[in-house]
């Protein structure tokens, strides 16, 4: 039985989950047990542990977000202090409340919930789903809202039956998959009629900014994670030193200095060593062109495409009728 609030919270909350789930491997209908869900038809089973359903066996090749968003559990979550993430939903996506309030939405590959947590505030239900153990976080920062359920499970594998959701966004997230393109098409597949998606996408335009960091991550994504995030905190001060040497009239250097060495130039110190970590540790980080993106979405019968504040975002919504 459940004892801590948080745990009541979420044993109410998930009561009709099975309604809106599918197994992942066979796409059959679930049944809820004791132990969490189970497949009618090829005998799936996907407990619920820690409050947190799980439709995966592991984290595969997402360690490295396990890792981050455990460790910066916080450093990204709105608060008094910090209004970041709304702001980016506001201004960048263009994802406002009155998108979301009362829809079903999708956030696919919540993390820590950052994102989730400002749609929840918009009155949204919100379905948040990541591959990682950053999950676990998530459903510390967020798991007792009422209009909030987080889910371990697999962006290429979705344990959601077509035309489930209202809204779909992801933002930093599919160039992170070992196939974009794929895993925006499945998502597609979830939207209903006359739903709407948004992704966020890194540009592959003056790909020359990239060769050096490229270089490096050839080294970076083989380093355990513990080393390569303390190798991160050079750019706590070398972030200062770009700074003194810009005061000093020496631009060039500064600028050669930031092409040899890519770092993140975020002001604050922990979302600097987090941004730096988070572009230097994943397996997979493809990069995209508009041209590239908007054929996928048209491809899909997208309409009302439209750029978005922050390259390589895109918005499209699915007809009303096909």
């Amino acid at each position: 039985m459940p004892e801590t609030a948080q745990e009541i919270a979420s044993t109410e909350v998930w009561q009709d989950l099975q309604d809106i789930v599918v197994c992942p491997n066979c796409q059959n209908r679930v049944a809820r047990d004791a132990d969490g869900f189970h497949c009618t038809s090829c005998g799936g089973k996907f407990p619920i542990i820690n409050g947190i359903p799980r439709f995966v066996g592991s984290e595969d090749y997402v360690g490295n977000f396990g890792f981050e968003w455990t460790t910066h559990a916080q450093t990204q979550l709105d608060g008094k202090d910090s209004h970041t993430s709304e702001r980016q939903f506001r201004e960048e996506m263009k994802i406002n409340p009155e998108d979301m309030r009362g829809k079903m939405v999708l956030d696919a590959g919540c993390g820590m919930g950052r994102y989730a947590e400002v749609a929840s505030r918009f009155g949204a239900r919100v379905i948040g789903m990541d591959l990682s153990r950053a999950v676990e976080s998530a459903h510390k920062n967020i798991g007792d809202r009422e209009n909030v359920q987080i889910m371990q499970a697999n962006l290429l594998k979705l344990p959601f039956p077509d035309q489930t959701f209202d809204f779909i966004y992801s933002i930093g997230v599919l160039h992170h998959t070992p196939n974009c393109e794929a895993t925006f098409r499945g998502l597609v597949r979830l939207l209903k009629p006359g739903g709407k998606i948004v992704i966020w996408l890194y540009q592959g335009y003056n790909r020359t900014s990239y060769r050096m960091s490229d270089l490096y991550r050839k080294v970076t994504t083989k380093m355990s994670n513990n080393l390569l995030h303390k190798l991160c905190y050079v750019s706590v001060p070398l972030y200062y030193v770009e700074v003194v040497l810009n005061k000093l009239y020496l631009r060039p250097v500064a600028a050669v200095l930031r092409i040899m060495i890519p770092i993140s130039h975020h002001p604050d110190a922990n979302w600097r060593v987090l941004d730096t970590f988070d572009w230097y540790s994943p397996k997979y980080q493809s990069k995209h062109t508009y041209e590239e993106v908007f054929r996928w979405f048209e491809s899909e019968g997208l309409i009302n495409n439209s750029v978005l504040g922050s390259p390589i975002g895109v918005s499209g919504q699915k007809p009303l009728r096909s």
